[in-house]
């Protein structure tokens, strides 16, 4: 059943904090009403996505909808609430590229998550899907109030789901090689399918890593570092941050 501008909170999703090696701080992306197939309806808050809600053509195929953020460095975490009994042929949750399908129409209903190389996904059946091959990776689900969360380190370039804040074991490797972002994505081919996007975030920064960026942001260009009156190693660092990162995906942690 839908709730008022989706505003709908699991106490249980809440009651614990998120499966981070240290302390985190939150994230304030949303699903994209950019980034989605017409088949989907946003709340107002545009944390609740509604799958195939035309009350006579119902659901036509699969469609699917990516996070307003992608990420292409650091750990996140972000969890996924099943208002309704999953049900259908496929409900799924992971990531993808940009370039990764948001729909598949003409009555083809697929694993739409991870049907070619552009994303990776995990379906309420149990399996986890990539390149157009899947295996089991755990016992399907099926209760209302499931929580399933998503951790993502590009760094070690690992996907981990957790199901009610339990580790389900490690599901993909490899996704630092990945040369884009990649978005938070789910999808259905199921009518009444509702989600819910729960906590969002990623580990506390160390106050180094404060420092690194905010002088990262304050440098319009690389070669200026040398002009700061800081020990050479310190200046190298810098460099390196620059290299390394962008800016633009290290604000929500300054």
């Amino acid at each position: 059943m839908r709730t008022h501008g989706g505003e709908h909170t699991s106490h249980r999703a809440r009651s614990r904090d998120p499966p981070m090696p240290r302390g985190y701080v939150e994230e304030k992306w949303v699903w994209d009403k950019h980034g989605r197939s017409l088949a989907t309806e946003l709340s107002m808050c545009q944390r609740a996505v509604y799958f195939h809600t035309d009350p006579v053509l119902e659901s036509c195929g699969t469609a699917g909808v990516r996070g307003s953020t992608g990420f292409i460095q650091g750990e996140h975490y972000w969890e996924i609430e099943f208002l309704e009994p999953p049900s259908g042929l496929s409900v799924m949750v992971g990531v993808g590229t940009g370039r990764a399908s948001l729909h598949a129409g003409n009555f083809e209903y697929i694993n739409l998550l991870g049907k070619d190389a552009e994303s990776w996904g995990l379906s309420y059946k149990g399996t986890v899907w990539h390149r157009g091959s899947s295996r089991r990776y755990t016992e399907p689900f099926y209760e209302s109030g499931t929580v399933i969360g998503v951790h993502v380190n590009l760094e070690e370039g690992t996907l981990t789901f957790y199901k009610n804040r339990q580790s389900l074991g490690l599901a993909f490797t490899g996704l630092h090689k990945v040369p884009s972002p990649l978005y938070p994505m789910v999808s259905s081919t199921a009518p009444g399918t509702e989600l819910l996007l729960g906590l969002r975030c990623c580990p506390m920064p160390s106050l180094q890593e404060r420092c690194l960026s905010t002088l990262a942001h304050t440098l319009a260009q690389k070669d200026l570092v040398d002009l700061l009156p800081l020990p050479a190693a310190v200046r190298w660092k810098l460099k390196s941050w620059k290299e390394d990162h962008n800016p633009e995906v290290l604000e929500h942690a300054v």
